[in-house]
């Protein structure tokens, strides 16, 4: 009975994120569904302080890295890359969709992928219209490199944090073990997308423009670059990367108050307090969730040994889940299932399911469906779910026999 409320629970604060009536944040299901797990004894009042308390630093890390995005589109950053992107496109549609493939992958692993789904994806949509290319490639270039390209680093996706931080991985062990995985879902994403919209960019008619007159944002380019190496750096002297993060966006933050071109409440608002607040709210939900017996179950059903069979099981439950029940809560659900000390190539097989997993349906993460949102017109499922079944199944199985390799030769 406790599993089934629990559940109950869940699923509304999903249909609250997914459906947001009347533009609701997703804090307003997820808050007061948190309470009455604790209220209905659920998950103790303890269980539930000490969930927030083992999140707090992943969702810290979430707002700092939203605001330094947010931060870096005033200060001009994806406005001059979308001028960059239409002057060395030449008018080329083929050109443009491997610049913007490229520009995606770089935003989703520096600044995560909320700001390619959020800020990209919109200078992207404006530079196609600028050149009078077709948009359906390169939006759909945006969102796959916003899940699958996500995998490099701990700090490209909220996923991989939580990931990081169950794996006992360092920094740079992490990104050593995760570069081939990665290397090879691109590849694979890359040769897909381009394959299936070669029409729509072999019909294109060049026009060409320049990309001059777009100021150069230096001072931010310089302070991403820094925050970049600061997370590759602070790692070995134990610096949690939501330092790195603060202390990047603390520098931008400062000089556009200094500059007088952002107040305080502006500030605030960059951090998107009412979502970092669903995090934790969702956190405790899953908790309860899990507490009840579906980690137990799952716990049953995930292969524990870190062979190819055992990766690739793993990563098809994690995709899976992911599409029944978003990915966030999913990888919470099986970080839970997979124990105390997983295993860590267990943990990264995990996160190639609940990464490259949600390109396959609208519910599979929190970015399709911001995505969704940002575009002028929504989406045709039919296409969505073919780009999907054609780039999933051949992306998580090759991603997984990269895992295993490294792996084997490595672990």
């Amino acid at each position: 009975m406790g599993l089934a409320l629990a559940v109950a629970l869940l699923a509304i604060v999903l249909a609250v994120a997914v459906l947001r009536p009347r533009g609701l944040p997703e804090a307003v299901a997820a808050v007061p569904a948190a309470v009455l797990v604790v209220a209905f004894g659920l998950l103790p009042w303890d269980a539930a302080w000490a969930e927030i308390g083992e999140l707090g630093p992943t969702v810290g890390f979430l707002a700092a890295i939203l605001l330094l995005g947010r931060l870096a589109d005033a200060e001009g950053v994806f406005t001059w890359l979308g001028g960059r992107l239409a002057g060395a496109a030449r008018g080329r549609a083929p050109r443009l969709f491997g610049l913007v493939f490229a520009a995606a992958t770089a935003v989703t692993v520096v600044l995560s992928l909320d700001a390619t789904v959020v800020l990209l994806t919109p200078v992207v949509l404006a530079t196609t219209a600028r050149l009078r290319l077709p948009e359906r490639p390169h939006a759909y270039a945006c969102l796959h490199l916003a899940n699958a390209g996500s995998l490099l680093l701990p700090v490209s996706n909220l996923t991989n944090l939580l990931v990081f931080e169950a794996s006992g991985l360092s920094f740079l062990g992490f990104a050593g073990l995760m570069l081939l995985p990665w290397l090879v879902t691109l590849a694979v994403e890359y040769g897909v997308l381009r394959r299936f919209f070669g029409i729509d960019l072999a019909a294109a008619v060049p026009v060409p423009m320049s990309g001059e007159g777009d100021r150069t944002p230096r001072f931010a380019l310089v302070v991403l670059a820094l925050t970049l190496a600061g997370f590759a750096a602070s790692s070995p002297l134990g610096v949690e990367p939501v330092w790195v993060a603060a202390a990047g966006a603390v520098v931008l933050a400062v000089r556009a108050l200094v500059r007088r071109e952002i107040r305080v409440a502006g500030l605030v608002a960059g951090t998107s307090p009412l979502f970092c607040l669903f995090v934790l709210a969702l956190g405790v939900v899953v908790a309860a969730v899990a507490g009840h017996g579906l980690a137990g179950r799952l716990a049953g059903v995930l292969p524990d040994a870190p062979t190819f069979p055992g990766l690739l099981g793993v990563a098809a439950v994690a995709a899976l889940l992911a599409n029944v029940v978003n990915n966030l809560p999913a990888t919470l659900v099986l970080i839970a299932a997979l124990g105390p000390a997983p295993h860590p190539a267990l943990v990264l097989a995990l996160l190639l399911g609940v990464n490259i997993g949600p390109n396959l349906t609208y519910v599979g993460s929190l970015a399709t469906l911001l995505w969704r949102r940002v575009l002028p017109v929504t989406p045709r499922l039919r296409t969505f779910t073919a780009v999907g079944l054609l780039t999933v199944p051949v992306a998580l199985t090759a991603a997984t026999a990269a895992l295993w390799a490294v792996w084997s030769l490595v672990g």
